[in-house]
């Protein structure tokens, strides 16, 4: 009898775990190749869906902006990125005006606002808000899918199943997070504004002096090509996790949960590298403006 064997039979819950932390690394190579070959296969595969599957982009489209069922009610993403963003945007005029107000310069809070809103909170909340709907919701219903075996069906009929099912979707979260994400910074804007001004009553056209002299076009438009990054991430991801989805439907419910943990870190991890790539060395205003 061999001496794995005689330890298998002695200790066996010691001898499953060491197994499972020996085995560990080989099985995070293998799914770091397994997400790396489904992400450019969806990737790859978006020229196909643009050409033939382009019906089912725009019903994506429709459903992701708006939402369906009891979703369309409140008005799908739109209406929850909007409060989300809401209340971010009030956080931060709440936390920017009290510690500003410490050391007396409580006038800068339109500068706080103008340049926290843009380069972190929004494209921050709105990719937890968009992984929270539309991302859970991709997970959910491809993982039904899987284990009801129509991705399956697809295959058989001749389908491309990425292609059809993850692809389309990555355009449409390509599309919808434009206007989704500039309503996001509009609604941002407006409750920092509204709680400054109304609550604390400090004066419009201070605000406004300080808002307008360092919100920064460069900042808006590199603040939208990260929402637009986030958003793919937050497509692939989803969909990696419910393609994949297995063991009936508390493994559906599983891969939710863990696609959704996936999502809140690599949201995260999205912003703070793309705020040291753009503003790491040079923070890009000046305060003697």
């Amino acid at each position: 009898m061999s001496t794995a064997a005689v330890l298998r039979s002695r200790y066996p819950r010691a001898y499953t775990s060491a197994t499972r932390w020996a085995s560990a690394p080989g099985r995070f190579v293998d799914r770091v190749g397994d997400v790396a070959w489904f992400t450019v296969t969806a990737v790859g595969q978006i020229p196909h869906a643009l050409r033939y599957y382009r019906r089912a982009t725009l019903r994506l489209i429709a459903e992701i902006g708006m939402g369906t069922g009891a979703m369309a009610v409140i008005g799908g993403t739109i209406a929850i990125v909007g409060f989300v963003t809401l209340s971010g945007g009030s956080l931060i005029a709440i936390q920017g005006y009290a510690s500003l107000g410490n050391i007396g310069v409580e006038a800068f809070t339109g500068f706080v606002a103008a340049l926290v809103n843009v380069r972190v909170v929004a494209p921050l909340v709105s990719g937890h808000a968009l992984a929270a709907t539309v991302g859970a919701g991709a997970t959910a219903e491809l993982g039904a899918m899987r284990i009801a075996e129509e991705i399956d069906a697809l295959e058989v009929m001749g389908i491309k199943s990425i292609s059809y099912l993850v692809s389309t979707r990555i355009l449409a979260g390509m599309v919808v997070i434009i206007p989704l994400y500039a309503m996001a910074l509009l609604l941002s804007f407006l409750a920092a504004q509204l709680t400054t001004t109304v609550f604390y009553g400090q004066s419009t056209g201070t605000y406004d002096h300080y808002f307008r002299t360092f919100l920064r076009p460069d900042d808006v438009f590199w603040s939208f090509v990260v929402a637009i990054i986030i958003a793919v991430f937050v497509m692939i991801n989803h969909c990696y996790f419910g393609y994949n989805a297995s063991g009936g439907p508390v493994g559906v419910g599983e891969a939710v949960g863990i696609s959704m943990r996936a999502s809140l870190v690599a949201v995260a991890t999205v912003v703070l590298l793309a705020s040291l790539a753009l503003y790491g060395t040079n923070p890009n205003f000046n305060l003697t403006v």
